[in-house]
Formats: structure tokens, C-alpha cells, sequence
């Protein structure tokens, strides 16, 4: 059970009872017809045909307030498109596939490319990207929630939590980020804890009592996968297509909403899904990976908001990053040893090693490319370059699941 304790700049939504959906379902079925809910779900087939996805389609059966179900699907062939495609029909609801790797939607990419328009790489955010977009084409979503399909202990009360705050039209929330804490018998979320934390509090250390910094440091778990949104957010709404997605999105956020209009809400007691490896010298893959990805993403968005920085700054703030990295380690070592976890205190100082090793990748990269890839382009440019493509993506997918 949560505390009630507000901090930060944005509003906490906690769990003070034991979780029970159907009140807030029942609640939720009647703002449904004022405010129609998208809900997104980005997956590779290795995701899809996981027994966590199996868990989560049993648990979605018995939602009656998601207005549309879209699957986007990546690394998939026809065949496996078509399965998936069958899977999805016990579900309530419209329900589609944006399939990433099909004909159509390849088409669709190239016509942007040729635009001179940048769709990045295959990854989670161009897919959550292609989805959004056919969201807007449908124009029937008011809001649009996202959530992860790896998560192995997922109940149906998480996303009716994650979704209250934005569909109920008597609170003021545009965006919700979902909050939870990782464990087995030990902690895990190791790039929240031991990287993004420790950075954020050593960037306000060395750069000041920037505004976005505190914001950032707000969220509990800003790293989580899992959030609801008015579907308009979408239409305005860059998103990095690297390892930088969360951060991004919670920069675009700060950029285009009232801090009085994001929240955070505690949607589980506990939140298990595959865990990276730490991947240390393999500055291309695993933790190590996304830790440069989100560092040059903090120092890009930094850069933006007028904080300058030099080689001097980034050596300091490496030194103070260690430091702080590890006085957090030592309190999580107390955290865990008063609630009888593992812990593994070399590990954790491994982590952080591999972590400033990645924050010096990052600043090399940052000064060597201080742009760096541009993030997806929001759909409003996109519908100025080219004026008839969401419609011609809500085409392309409805053929694909007409076949």
C-alpha cells in the first residue's frame, strides 16, 4: 500500500486500497461515451506470441470501456500476421493490426522518406508512431493509452487506473504516466534507479534549479512504458525513435501541456517483464545501449532548454554522477535489507561503472553531433507535407486486415 505523500511538480495519483476494478471500470464504461479510449499496443512477434501476452488478452476480454484495440506489429510475416490477427478477435471492441513490415505500410514509409521526411529506424517508437497515426485517421478516440505487452503479471485493474485520470471529464489531467515498483527478490529497474536519478540530480547540482530538471526528477518511474493521453497530444508530439522514447516523450509533454495537467498514477504493486542485460563494453545493445540513448537525450533536450555545456562540464558532471550513483546505492542496500531482498552490492557498483562509461560515450557523441537524429515529425507536419496520408494509412491498414 502507497504513501499519500505529494512531491515534485506534477500530481500523484496513489493506491491507498486494495485494487478492486470494477468501480472504476463501471465509471469508466460511462465516460466512454464522451470520451472514446484508443488503447495502443506495441509488439514484436517473439512479444505477441509470449504466455504474457496470452495473460494480458485474457485479462482485456473483460474490458467494455476501450473503444479500439490497436495491435502495432513488428517483425512479423503474413503468416504470423494473419495468427495474430485471429488471436485478436475474442477481444471487445474495434480491433486492428498496424502491420509494420507489410507491403502497404512499407509503401507508406517510403512515400514519407521521399517527402524528406525522417521516419527513423525499426523500433518501438516509429511502431507506437504508425499507430498513433492511424488513431487520428479513425478520428473516434478522444483519449489514447498506451502499455507494454511483456508485462508477466498484468490484471486488467492496471489499465483502468492508468486511463481514469484522463477519461474522467471532472479532473483536469491531459497526460498520465503509469508508476510501480519492479522487484522479485531483489530490485530491479536498474537504469532508473542507478542512471537517470542519480543524473538528473547531478545535472541540478552542476546546471541549477532548472525548471525541466525538477519536473523530470517528479516522476517515479520515468522510464515506464506506460501512459494515457488526450488522442490531441498525439497530433503535436515528436517522438525520439531510440532508446530516448520515454524521456522524449516526457520532454514533448513538458513542452505542449500545463504541468497542472500531467499526473502520475501508482498502477501496480509490483511489475515484472523481461529484464535487459547490462551489456557492459557493448555500447550497442542491452543497458549499456540505452543508457547512452537516454543520456544524450537529457543533454539534448538540456541543450534546448539554453543549458550549455563543454568539456569540463561533462568531466564534472561524470564525477558527480558516480558519486551520487553510489550514495543511491548505498540507500537502496538499506531499503532492501529492511524488506529481506538480495542484494548484490557489486552488481549494483558494476552497473554504475557501465553507466559513467556510457554517459562518456554519450557526451562524445553529443558534442560530435549535437542535433543527433531528429525525432519522428509530429503528425500535423506530416499532414502539411503530405495532406491526404492518414488517410491513406487508415486505407492501408484496413486492407490489411480486410485480407
Amino acid at each position: 500500500m502507497s504513501d499519500f505523500f505529494q512531491t515534485g511538480l506534477i500530481a500523484t495519483l496513489h493506491r491507498l486500497s486494495e485494487a478492486k476494478p470494477e468501480p472504476l471500470e463501471k465509471e469508466l464504461e460511462q465516460f466512454a461515451a464522451q470520451a472514446p479510449l484508443a488503447l495502443v499496443l506495441p509488439a514484436l512477434h517473439h512479444d505477441f506470441v509470449s504466455p504474457a501476452m496470452e495473460g494480458i488478452l485474457q485479462e482485456l476480454k473483460s474490458v467494455r470501456y476501450v473503444d479500439q484495440f490497436v495491435l502495432a506489429l513488428s517483425r512479423t510475416n503474413r503468416e504470423q500476421f494473419r495468427e495474430a490477427r485471429d488471436r485478436l478477435r475474442s477481444l471487445p471492441g474495434d480491433v486492428r493490426i498496424v502491420w509494420i513490415d507489410g507491403p502497404r505500410i512499407a509503401k507508406l514509409f517510403q512515400n514519407l522518406e521521399e517527402q524528406g521526411l525522417y521516419i527513423g529506424p525499426d523500433g518501438k517508437g516509429r511502431s507506437c508512431w504508425m499507430a498513433y497515426g492511424y488513431v487520428l485517421a479513425e478520428g473516434r478516440a478522444r483519449v489514447m493509452a498506451l502499455h507494454d505487452c511483456d508485462i508477466v503479471n498484468y490484471e486488467r485493474y492496471m489499465l483502468a487506473r492508468l486511463c481514469y485520470p484522463v477519461m474522467n471529464p471532472n479532473l483536469p489531467f491531459e497526460f498520465c504516466k503509469g508508476y510501480y515498483a519492479r522487484l522479485s527478490d531483489r530490485m530491479h529497474g536498474r537504469v532508473t534507479r542507478l542512471l537517470l536519478t542519480p543524473l538528473i540530480r547531478s545535472l541540478i547540482e552542476l546546471c541549477g534549479n532548472i525548471r525541466f530538471l525538477r519536473y523530470i526528477d517528479s516522476f517515479r518511474y520515468a522510464l515506464a512504458g506506460e501512459f494515457a493521453m488526450h488522442a490531441d497530444l498525439a497530433r503535436v508530439n515528436r517522438i525520439p525513435s531510440d532508446w530516448g522514447l520515454e524521456v522524449g516523450v516526457l520532454a514533448e509533454i513538458y513542452r505542449n501541456c500545463s504541468l497542472k495537467r500531467i499526473c502520475q498514477v501508482d498502477i501496480a504493486d509490483n511489475y515484472e517483464h523481461k529484464h535487459q542485460e547490462l551489456s557492459t563494453g557493448n555500447p550497442g545493445t542491452g543497458l549499456m545501449k540505452m543508457a547512452v540513448d537516454i543520456s544524450k537525450a537529457m543533454f539534448r533536450i538540456l541543450a534546448a532548454e539554453g543549458v550549455k555545456f563543454d568539456g569540463g562540464t561533462m568531466r564534472t558532471l561524470r564525477i558527480n554522477y558516480v558519486r551520487t550513483a553510489e550514495d543511491t546505492i548505498a540507500r537502496y542496500g538499506a531499503d532492501a535489507m529492511i524488506n529481506a531482498l538480495f542484494f548484490d552490492r557489486h552488481e549494483e557498483e558494476s552497473a554504475v561503472e557501465t553507466f559513467a562509461e556510457a554517459l562518456k560515450l554519450a557526451s562524445e557523441e553529443f558534442f560530435a553531433d549535437p542535433l543527433g537524429a531528429p525525432p519522428l515529425p509530429n503528425w500535423n507536419r506530416v499532414s502539411a507535407a503530405l495532406p491526404t496520408f492518414l488517410d491513406t494509412l487508415k486505407e492501408a491498414v484496413e486492407a490489411d486486415n480486410a485480407e
